[in-house]
């Protein structure tokens, strides 16, 4: 059940607009963006609508699916969270190198979100990345909604080091206190030169963004450093109840994340209802 956690795919999937190792970014929109997925997810169902919005608009907009542990099966993100991140800064060079652009906008959502920040950090890429969307990322480790805190905390701490890597080494790697997490939190996450924007829900209940005493949840989502623009989706759209997938559809949230793209021209938010949960 950790494999899909993050990142469930709608029936349909947007397969073209994007991928388009020909195009050339234009003056107006000169860096590509790279769109990274979620855990358990793939480019096409989870950031492929949000590619082909970004691409209407004048964009070089780029997918992978990575981190599969079978090639045959369309699910990405299940890896070593540091093997993904290889792979995804391989593809960042493949697009710099046919677009010929010098550095690349990256949008993630949910593990995507959190390579967004991993990647220009510990791989040391931040000098081919212009701006970070990161949509609902489990910067300081998620709890899978408590329930590796509850295992945790019944002494059962074999289901989370021992079950759930079997099939899924990013799940152990994403929760709190996690190796991949212990990485990106050790030192500065906001790397110079790079222009962050982070983005989630009061009310994703997957990756709860806030301290919750309810929920027995410290901060996930907001890096607290120079350079970094933290806001909720409430903030700007008080009644939208999207939750943690529906962010990567939301109508509300790819305007948001046009404006941190593009925040010299910058347009007012229509609000919408998008998916709750």
């Amino acid at each position: 059940m950790a494999a899909i956690v993050f990142a469930m795919v709608p029936a349909s999937a947007a397969t073209s607009g994007y991928n388009d190792f020909t195009c050339k970014p234009n003056a107006a929109h000169p860096d590509p963006v790279v769109l990274l997925h979620g855990l358990g997810g793939n480019a096409d169902g989870n950031v492929g609508p949000l590619a082909l919005i970004l691409a209407a608009k004048g964009y070089c907009t780029f997918a992978p699916t990575y981190g599969k542990v079978d090639e045959t099966v369309p699910v990405g993100g299940t890896v070593d969270i540091d093997i993904s991140a290889h792979e995804i800064a391989s593809y960042i060079d493949r697009v710099l190198t046919a677009t010929g652009a010098s550095k690349v906008d990256i949008v993630g959502h949910s593990e995507g979100a959190f390579q967004s920040l991993y990647v220009p950090k510990v791989l040391g890429y931040a000098g081919k990345v212009g701006k970070v969307v990161a949509l609902a990322p489990p910067t300081h480790g998620t709890t899978f909604v408590g329930l590796v805190t509850v295992a945790q905390d019944a002494d059962l701490d074999f289901l989370v080091t021992k079950v759930i890597p079997l099939g899924c080494p990013a799940c152990s790697e994403l929760v709190v206190g996690g190796s991949a997490v212990k990485t990106l939190d050790n030192g500065a996450i906001a790397q110079p030169g790079v222009a962050y924007t982070i983005i989630a829900s009061r009310t994703d209940a997957l990756v709860v963004p806030h301290k919750s005493t309810l929920f027995n949840t410290a901060e996930t989502a907001f890096v607290a450093e120079s350079g970094v623009k933290n806001a909720y989706v409430q903030d700007t759209c008080p009644l939208d109840p999207v939750g943690h997938i529906g962010l990567a559809y939301d109508a509300d949230v790819s305007e948001m994340v046009s404006n941190a793209l593009d925040p010299a021209h910058a347009e007012k938010v229509t609000c919408s209802l998008g998916l709750p949960g």
